[in-house]
């Protein structure tokens, strides 16, 4: 009984750390491509810094999550995953050009600039993760 509960224990362990990876790599290359460092300002307790990043995190993780649930391989995880990472970033650029002071705003601690990147963020992700159901 309890072999055939583990039985899927290493398709969970590669899925988990890939995506564990595929979050690292999203925090670092989101937190290069924003004009501001997220993690010095929260270090600073800037509370808009940590809702926009934080939000963003999700709004990636709802697509990874799709794509863990829909891959039949993990080159097809790879692949979504770096989809759902690219479909962020392009997420924070179209809102900088609505609002080209957003990274200055976020660092002085503007909750309205925060959460308007945050719900971009989270819709995208929300779409994102819907579309992929390849």
């Amino acid at each position: 009984m309890v072999t055939s509960s583990l039985a899927g224990l290493p398709d969970f362990l590669i899925f988990f750390v890939i995506a564990t990876i595929l979050v690292a790599l999203y925090l670092t290359i989101y937190t290069l491509a924003t004009m501001h460092n997220e993690f010095a300002l929260i270090r600073q307790n800037v509370i808009s810094a940590a809702t926009s990043l934080g939000f963003s995190l999700v709004g990636f993780a709802l697509p990874l999550a799709s794509a863990i649930v829909h891959s039949q391989t993990i080159v097809d995880c790879l692949i979504w995953g770096l989809v759902a990472l690219a479909v962020q970033i392009v997420v924070y650029w179209l809102v900088r050009i609505v609002m080209p002071n957003l990274s200055q705003r976020i660092a002085s601690g503007e909750m309205a600039a925060a959460l308007f990147l945050g719900a971009a963020s989270l819709s995208a992700g929300i779409i994102n993760a819907a579309a992929m159901t390849f």
